[in-house]
């Protein structure tokens, strides 16, 4: 029974192992309360060859004091992905009953040395590089324990070895979200002179597209802040406070954006119906749903009975903002297919609604990479490179912009709209013919 119960948790813990993190593992606070869990998960952090774990537990108490057990059989260890499903192998097979007897994982420190003290404080050296987790284990069922956890991973660096608290792989990303929030403040500028150049053809909808980049360019500012203090300090100092702030107004603007330009707004039409206004008022619930989800699960990590969950409600809530900003692109296409047919401009409605698809398949590609592809390259690249998620996502992110501010800047005919005198004249035969044969 035993064995079972270890196993279904090793299952657990194996998910937080295939899971991407998001956090940073910077020195972190957890307060554990009468928790009998066989595994608890802390951070993932990715060591250089000059790797140091601090460990400071404070306030110890176990539920059972009888001094026959083996509480060697309860402490803290570190183990890699690859070894951990070897250990779940052992555990099954019965060559062991206990994770902290495996020989492939790194034992930090066993209850067994405690000799009645309720605090210990360890500092681990490790010269191995590789991604590890931090993870407690505890395979005396009747045990209870409670005890206050500090963790402090981090690589030294430089002749002085100054102490980085970012994962290895992740420590050039302060250089990198600051490069690209100097670029799309640039773009903000770019896109300022445009609508001065343009002002009499300028729309209500391109002042909302410079307060998107805006945000965006303040969200990679405050990021790049964040990660910074984090390196350094291994506190952010409360840029996770701001960075958090303009992610959610960013994020909430962006989907309303891609909902407004999918309705024709202020293009076509200067008014919303009232199922493109029931859109928006699923979305942003929606993405303050997301956003309360993220926070948890930056702040908390996967030492959380709940963490697994915040995660699954986090992408499940994100993949409903996606196809549901999709529906009004549907919408604007179909109505233009039904003008086509009772306008006397049904060449210009066939254009528009051949441009809407467009838009429409970019909008699909950049949901796509930036969900699924950017979350593939983070399970299966190697920690040394988890930056290069990060520098694909933003690319794509950036070339997004930039296809919706090209295809949509303030013009006297818009470019996105123009046919031409032969495209006009084939749409228009096209429509003729089809209209013959249904007849």
């Amino acid at each position: 029974m035993a064995a079972m119960d270890f196993s279904s948790s090793s299952l657990f813990l194996l998910l937080i192992f295939l899971l991407p993190i998001s956090s940073f593992a910077e020195i972190r606070f957890t307060e554990i309360t009468n928790d009998n869990r066989p595994i608890i998960p802390f951070d993932v952090f990715g060591f250089s060859h000059v790797g140091r774990l601090e460990l400071n537990v404070s306030r110890l108490s176990l539920s059972d004091s009888n001094p026959d057990l083996d509480l060697s059989k309860a402490g803290f260890f570190l183990c890699t992905r690859e070894s951990w499903l070897h250990v779940i192998q052992q555990l099954e097979e019965g060559e062991i009953s206990c994770a902290l007897q495996s020989d492939l994982v790194k034992p930090v420190y066993t209850f067994n040395t405690l000799k009645g003290s309720d605090r210990f404080d360890v500092l681990y050296s490790e010269s191995d590089a590789d991604q590890y987790t931090l993870v407690f284990a505890n395979c005396l069922q009747q045990l209870k324990v409670s005890m206050d956890v500090r963790s402090a991973m981090y690589n030294l660096e430089g002749k002085n070895g100054g102490r980085d608290y970012l994962s290895a792989g992740k420590t050039i990303l302060p250089r990198i979200y600051f490069v690209f929030s100097l670029i799309y403040f640039s773009l903000a500028v770019v896109w300022i002179h445009v609508l001065y150049k343009k002002r009499l053809t300028v729309y209500g909808i391109h002042f909302f597209m410079l307060a998107v980049v805006i945000l965006k360019a303040l969200n990679l500012l405050c990021e790049a802040e964040d990660k910074s203090y984090i390196k350094r300090t291994g506190s952010a100092h409360g840029w996770d406070v701001l960075f958090y702030i303009f992610s959610f107004l960013k994020g909430i603007t962006l989907f309303t954006l891609i909902v407004l330009i999918g309705t024709g707004w202020s293009f076509l039409k200067p008014y919303l119906q009232d199922k493109e206004k029931k859109v928006l008022m699923i979305v942003i619930p929606l993405q303050v749903v997301a956003n309360i989800a993220q926070v948890v699960i930056d702040e908390t990590g996967p030492f959380e009975q709940d963490w697994v969950t915040w995660k699954q409600v986090f992408l499940l809530v994100d993949v409903i903002c996606c196809c549901a900003v999709l529906f009004p692109i549907v919408w604007s296409i179909k109505n233009l297919r039904e003008a086509a047919r009772t306008d006397g401009k049904a060449a210009v409605n066939l254009m528009k609604l051949t441009l809407f698809r467009q838009y429409y398949i970019v909008v699909i590609c950049y949901i796509y990479f930036t969900r699924v592809v950017v979350y593939a390259l983070e399970t299966i690249t190697s920690y040394r490179y988890l930056w290069t998620s990060v520098v694909a996502g933003e690319l794509a992110t950036l070339a997004f912009y930039a296809f919706t501010g090209y295809k949509f800047k303030p013009e006297a005919h818009n470019p996105y709209f123009v046919v031409d005198d032969e495209e006009e004249e084939a749409a228009a035969e096209a429509l003729k013919l089809e209209d013959e044969f249904e007849l």
